[in-house]
């Protein structure tokens, strides 16, 4: 497994930075992928990195003004889903 970098880390913050209405959703460590930090725009357009930790999940999206959820207890959001199947239809 690659571990996070400091230019997951930047990818995040651009995200954060150019997209309006985002949402972060902190995904546990699994067997296939450390721990990872969804972003979801108010559109559905999303990102994901791997990231450090859940705690640094969290402060990263506390220090950006992003409300940040627990994935593994309220899922990924509708919006995300629908921006996948717009993608596909193109």
């Amino acid at each position: 497994m690659r571990s996070s970098n400091s230019a997951d880390e930047k990818h995040l913050l651009e995200f954060v930075t150019t997209r309006r209405g985002v949402e972060g959703f902190v995904e546990p460590r699994t067997a296939v992928s450390d721990v990872t930090l969804l972003l979801v725009a108010h559109d559905g357009e999303w990102t994901r990195r791997r990231v450090p930790s859940v705690q640094w999940a969290h402060n990263f999206a506390n220090k950006h003004r992003v409300p940040s959820y627990d994935a593994a207890v309220v899922g990924v959001p509708q919006r995300m889903r629908d921006w996948n199947r717009r993608q596909k239809e193109r």
